[in-house]
């Protein structure tokens, strides 16, 4: 149950602590006093809309902190668990903060969280009916899910087992599907892989070729261009001129005239030494020809290596150029292609297993549905029964209220859901005579409130939540309907916490505990205050709801005494909450 909520500048609350006990509670006041700004607080511990405009006026951040107690609840121990947040196993502290920065912050037990999964422990822990949860008259969906909450484990196991079949097929679908459209192309595709499997394998590229080969051409071209050079040396020295001489030959004819020279005349001496020079000048010149024909010999100019090597590289980057890899990544790309066509070549036979196993799975899918749908129909007659006794309890009792199962009008098979084949509706005839129509077209605000604390009340036998909040339930309410209505929240809070913002006087006289929500100006500032009221301040606050703008006398005082000394008697008989 809730325990108390503390609010801070919240809209016209600058600070307010309103402690709850067990049984039936109401808040009333006048209207424009604050009596949403509770609900609103209420709504943001339960992981509500976080909006800048609850903040109160001049101030920076709004906050809300709530204490639940709640003992013994497996499934908040179970999130609590999951969520690695350390607790006394019993209590529950919820902060929300929002700030005019616009940061949003929830905490549980002083852990943040995101607020999705505060709405998820939230639910666990209190139930808020505010008028939007009229939506829920119009949407068929929400009716479906109301319908298995009704189930028992059996029922429960029933629908973990159709949200198994039914993730398993959709699973194999996708997949099934996906071979399907690449077996429309396969027959091209491989046509395609085929051209480029040749290509790659006549080409033949290995890992690091590229870099061998760039090394291998420079060094062949550095040798070609050695051999050129050395090559033109050698034709300086040994190459024949027009008249059959070489270079050489001429440097040893010239060494023997000076020989011949130097044994006539005065200067043979001298002519002689330059004819030994001369003729040493021959020697070496022609040992440094036979050198660099050595050199030419030995080095190692390939020029069809080299031809061949430019086109290999010329090979490589048309191939690096196509496929927008380098070498080593498509020698790599290789395999892949190869796996690739392998798996195409094995497609038909995958897209006959796959459907084989999408048959087989459909079929189990089916047949859980059909399981379910029986179930169902067996849970929706005991609602059907239920919901008649709730009516008449409302003062509903000529009210027919049917659970529809619509038939699939398209004749053809559905598409499998994680809840099932089954599309219902909540349908009812307010009068005898009337056809059924669906909840959302009843038109009476009276008839809708009645409506939903029937369904609330029978959530709550089956959600395990021990606190809920009513927000205008009494909308459209009023005399005899009025009173029908707060007993059926005594009833309630037989076995709940039942919180209730009320205008009716009835219903706040059947409460165990009675709040008062009124403005007041202190200062120059505007405030709301909640005050819980004793015995006495009851029974003028029933009074002065009673007498609305007439104001209070001694007449409605002694009557509204009389509603709170009634009301006390019925609730004697209530279960002890």
């Amino acid at each position: 149950m809730l325990q108390s909520i503390t609010i801070r500048q919240v809209a016209l609350i600058d600070e307010c602590t309103i402690g709850f006990h067990d049984g039936l509670q109401v808040l009333t006041g006048e209207t424009g006093a604050g009596k949403s700004i509770v609900v609103d607080s209420v709504n943001l511990i339960l992981g509500g809309r976080a909006d800048r405009d609850m903040i109160r006026s001049g101030c920076d951040k709004a906050t809300v902190e709530a204490v639940f107690d709640v003992p013994d609840n497996p499934k908040v121990r179970d999130f609590m668990q999951k969520e690695e947040i350390e607790y006394d196993g019993r209590t529950v502290v919820i902060y929300r903060e929002i700030a005019q920065n616009g940061r949003n912050i929830c905490r549980v037990c002083g852990v943040m969280l995101p607020t999705a999964k505060l709405k998820t422990l939230a639910s666990f822990l209190m139930d808020l009916h505010g008028q939007s949860e009229h939506q829920f008259l119009a949407d068929p969906e929400m009716h479906l899910g109301f319908l298995d909450q009704t189930g028992n484990r059996e029922h429960n196991e029933l629908l973990r087992r159709i949200s198994e079949a039914y993730e398993n097929f959709i699973i194999n679908h996708r997949a099934y599907a996906k071979l399907v459209k690449e077996g429309e192309h396969r027959e091209d595709r491989m046509a395609s892989l085929e051209k480029g499997l040749e290509l790659l394998r006549k080409a033949n590229l290995q890992a690091g070729e590229s870099e061998k080969l760039q090394e291998e051409k420079q060094r062949l071209r550095a040798a070609e261009k050695a051999i050129s050079g050395l090559r033109s040396v050698d034709e300086c020295l040994t190459g024949e001129n027009a008249d059959g001489s070489t270079s050489l030959s001429r440097i040893k004819t010239a060494a023997a005239m000076l020989k011949d020279l130097a044994g006539q005349g005065e200067q043979n001496s001298e002519i002689g030494g330059i004819s030994e020079r001369c003729n040493t000048l021959y020697f070496e010149l022609e040992e440094i020809a036979y050198e660099v024909s050595g050199i030419i010999d030995r080095t190692d100019a390939d020029p069809a290596r080299l031809e061949k090597i430019e086109n290999r590289l010329d090979l490589i980057r048309r191939l690096e150029r196509k496929y927008g890899m380098d070498a080593g990544e498509i020698s790599r790309m290789l395999e892949k292609l190869e796996n690739e066509y392998e798996e195409l070549s094995g497609l038909e036979d995958r897209i006959n297993e796959m459907a084989r196993e999408h048959k087989q799975l459909l079929a189990r899918y089916r047949e859980a549905a059909k399981e379910l749908t029986s179930t169902r129909k067996r849970l929706a007659k005991q609602l059907e029964e239920k919901m008649t006794r709730e009516l008449k309890d409302l003062g509903m009792e000529n009210t027919r209220f049917e659970v529809m199962f619509k038939p699939n009008e398209s004749g053809r098979p559905t598409m499998p859901t994680p809840t099932g084949d089954d599309r219902i509706e909540f349908m009812i005839s307010p009068n005898p005579g009337e056809p059924l129509k669906p909840l959302a077209k009843i038109a009476s605000g009276g008839e809708l409130s009645r409506l939903m604390l029937a369904i609330k009340t029978l959530e709550a036998a089956h959600t395990g939540v021990e606190s809920m909040v009513f927000d205008e339930i009494d909308t459209g309410i009023s005399g005899r309907m009025a009173q029908v209505v707060a007993e059926k929240m005594i009833a309630i809070s037989g076995n709940h916490q039942v919180i209730c913002v009320t205008h009716l006087p009835q219903i706040a006289a059947a409460a165990d505990y009675q709040y008062l929500v009124r403005k007041a100006v202190t200062g120059e500032r505007t405030n709301t205050f909640v005050a819980e009221l004793d015995e006495e301040g009851r029974k003028e606050e029933v009074a002065r709801m009673i007498s609305g703008a007439d104001g209070i006398t001694d007449d409605t005082l002694q009557y509204a005494s009389g509603m709170l000394k009634a009301a006390g008697e019925i609730r004697s008989f209530r279960k002890a909450p």
